[in-house]
């Protein structure tokens, strides 16, 4: 009884906590909330005083009192306390309309491929400590390939690569479970650090994470020909100290992230190899699907084709992918609740 009238009136949520955005969709409504994974503090007080885009503004502006945190790392939360206060954020800007304690929500939330039990009970914890009456994680591959509409739950090979801002997951699915997989800690901040260290030594200029974020965005292409694109960023100059302009161009930033872009492919081929030679003669014929934000860097797509000799598709706007899996189960969870990991039957109401 008490739990129809909790889901009568709570606001299911389905979230993508990525490191470096925030995701959150919601039952009937779709995706609401996409902010960066970011919090900021005042270390003389330990108040919150932005969370989200509003924290993201003061990135690398900061006087010495106020702290820009980022509470994931790799996908996990490396803060308990902060990730806490920014999932029950985001929740409170959900439920603002509820009443009381009917708000609590069921959440669907994705989680990394390697995440330890410790790891995976910060989750949970997390969520249940921000307001969620329910908590079902499930592995962000298989709500990436949900979210592209894949047919997961037929005897077909689908092989997704979701890359994120803190890790890159390769999955082969069939049959609702994921069959063979490689997760690795290089994705979208990697690529960027890579592209600050490549100007520092370079160039003698120091970039902030923004900036190389946007120099990526913009100019990053790791399958490029006699074409270059340029565009001039700003730093402070190593040697000295003064305000410094350079012209980057397509090719140096290929040259600056190519390296860790090419173990993401040495990866996406393991995979292949250790996957069953039914699923590969499907995955042969039917292509990979790119997910995340890092599918958007330019190129990568040509450049998997042409070290794997397999079809390769962009998921549709491939930044959502994971949050609207999550939405999908929410919205058919008879249906879809056997690709969601066991759960801890005493933490989730009956």
């Amino acid at each position: 009884m008490f739990k129809r009238i909790f889901n009568k009136f709570s606001k299911d949520l389905g979230i993508d906590l990525g490191t470096a955005n925030t995701l959150v969709y919601l039952k009937d409504k779709g995706i609401i909330i996409n902010e960066p994974s970011i919090v900021a503090i005042n270390i003389r007080n330990d108040q919150i005083i932005a969370i989200g885009g509003d924290a993201k503004k003061m990135l690398g502006k900061t006087p010495s009192h106020i702290s820009i945190t980022k509470p994931l790392n790799a996908g996990v939360i490396s803060d308990f306390e902060v990730a806490e206060k920014m999932i029950k954020h985001f929740i409170n800007k959900v439920q603002k309309e509820n009443l009381g304690f009917l708000s609590h929500p069921k959440i669907v939330i994705g989680i990394p491929l390697d995440i330890t039990e410790v790891e995976r009970k910060a989750v949970e914890d997390a969520c249940r400590s921000a307001g969620a009456r329910e908590v079902f994680l499930i592995e962000q591959p298989l709500a990436a390939a949900i979210g592209a509409r894949l047919p997961i739950q037929e005897a077909i090979g689908n092989l997704i690569i979701e890359i994120g801002g803190g890790t890159t997951e390769i999955a082969v699915i069939s049959l609702s479970g994921i069959v063979t997989w490689k997760s690795l800690k290089i994705a979208g901040q990697e690529l960027d650090d890579n592209i600050i260290n490549y100007v520092r030594e370079n160039f003698n200029l120091l970039l902030g994470e923004k900036t190389a974020e946007e120099i990526k965005i913009k100019i990053g292409n790791v399958f490029i020909g006699d074409e270059s694109k340029e565009y001039k960023v700003r730093g402070r100059d190593l040697l000295s100290g003064l305000p410094k302009e350079i012209t980057l161009t397509s090719k140096q930033v290929k040259e600056a992230i190519i390296k860790s872009v090419k173990k993401i492919v040495e990866q996406i081929k393991d995979t292949l190899e250790e996957t069953p030679p039914e699923l590969v003669a499907d995955i042969y014929e039917r292509g990979l699907i790119l997910s995340g934000g890092g599918a958007l860097l330019g190129g990568l797509d040509k450049l998997i084709i042409q070290e794997t000799k397999i079809p390769v598709q962009l998921a549709d706007d491939p930044l959502t992918t994971v949050v609207r899996g999550t939405g999908i189960v929410l919205d058919d969870f008879d249906n879809l609740k056997e690709v969601l990991l066991p759960i801890n039957q005493k933490n989730n109401l009956s």
